[in-house]
């Protein structure tokens, strides 16, 4: 019984959310407080941030007005795909998080949600697996999720990718 009030509870703040968000693209100047709920709004590690994202990611000229750096290099110098597991999108949202929140000078206090919120995408992503498929899955999530912990927005050395590299592919094995 809990539970069920729990989830209620849970989609009916994230229907909240997204209408929030939804709605929330003015037809005048944007301010910085506008922005950076805008931004929190999309870079929390929960499905209905993740939906949200996804929806102004796919009508981005609805935002506009945001001036929001949508531009991306997916996974950089890591597989988008690695073994066929589509990180792509998670990808998005994270260069989206990290470029956004740099240009409004807030990206050392919104860096960890913003990995936690790629490393949540990439267990949704590992979620229509199942077995070993599954579980190879998860270790490459969680490998990708250590790596822009320990390096993103870094400057890391080609020996420092080329590990992260090698563990991704010993966790796929």
């Amino acid at each position: 019984m809990k539970t069920a009030r729990f989830r209620a509870t849970l989609t009916a703040v994230g229907l909240s959310l997204i209408t929030v968000i939804a709605t929330a693209a003015p037809a005048h100047a944007v301010t910085l407080e506008q922005k950076l709920a805008a931004l929190s709004g999309f870079s929390q590690p929960t499905a209905p941030s993740a939906t949200a994202w996804r929806s102004a990611w796919e009508q981005q000229g609805s935002w506009a007005d945001y001036a929001f750096d949508w531009s991306t290099d997916l996974c950089s110098s890591s597989p988008d795909q690695p073994l066929g597991f589509d990180f792509r999108m998670s990808c998005r949202r994270h260069d989206f998080g990290y470029r956004n929140y740099k240009a409004v000078s807030q990206f050392p206090q919104n860096k960890s949600r913003v990995d936690d919120a790629f490393y949540f995408d990439m267990r949704q992503v590992c979620a229509g697996y199942s077995g070993i498929r599954k579980s190879t899955c998860d270790g490459l999530a969680w490998t990708y999720y250590q790596a822009v912990r320990q390096f993103g927005d870094l400057r890391v050395s080609d020996k420092q990718i080329e590990q992260v590299q090698r563990d991704a592919e010993r966790a796929a094995a």
